[in-house]
């Protein structure tokens, strides 16, 4: 009971955060849709050719699924929140903790626009499942991170800067706590897209341009 009362509470405290950060990520994800329109032939061509030539490798020889692919993956997602979390204990860090949100979902954007653009129905089954699967869990898990993050920033800027009093232990100590929650959260995708996301992967690419 306890435990569903501190829950509810956060979450009235932090909904204009979240609601705040989510429709950041969202705008990003409009934006890097946007951008596909705004390539150049030339630049199209160019992405394509690397489209086919990684649908090729996939059908020759597949996608390893193995502990290599799993490190780079997890190592890639745990930069990613390690910066949010030392920005957020900064006072200055705010602004940049907004914009890894906005280009995160820019690049979520610019890939599936890109596939959907470029391949039509077979680009949003090639995205369904090489995209979206661990974007479903990642993107919520970086909103939380952000979210923490900044509320941790602005208790810093109002309590040491403004007005100079209490402690931060126990707020520092909740925000870490979210971090690594999220951290393991995302050791878990990074599992998924290492054993699983393959598999699924290789089922769909005979499908698109190049296959043969």
């Amino acid at each position: 009971m306890a435990w569903n009362y501190q829950m509810r509470a956060y979450m009235k405290e932090h909904l204009t955060l979240y609601i705040f950060v989510s429709v950041l990520f969202v705008m990003g994800i409009v934006f890097g849709s946007l951008m596909v329109d705004a390539l150049s032939p030339g630049q199209k061509e160019e992405i394509a050719r690397h489209v086919e030539s990684f649908v090729q490798n996939v059908n020759q020889s597949g996608i390893p699924s193995d502990n290599t692919t799993f490190i780079q993956s997890f190592s890639l997602k745990i930069k990613w929140v390690a910066l949010i979390w030392v920005l957020g204990l900064s006072m200055i860090g705010l602004p940049f903790i907004l914009l890894l949100d906005f280009l995160k979902g820019v690049l979520v954007g610019f890939s599936v626009g890109y596939l959907v653009s470029m391949l039509s129905w077979k680009g949003m089954l090639f995205a369904l499942v090489s995209v979206a699967p661990q974007n479903l869990v990642v993107i919520p898990a970086l909103v939380i991170c952000s979210v923490s993050a900044v509320s941790f920033s602005l208790y810093l800027i109002k309590n040491r800067l403004l007005q100079k009093r209490g402690t931060i232990y126990p707020q520092f100590i909740r925000y870490c706590t979210v971090t690594l929650c999220m951290a393991a959260l995302l050791f878990a995708v990074s599992l998924f897209e290492a054993y699983v996301s393959p598999s699924m992967i290789r089922w769909v690419t005979p499908l698109l341009p190049g296959a043969g």
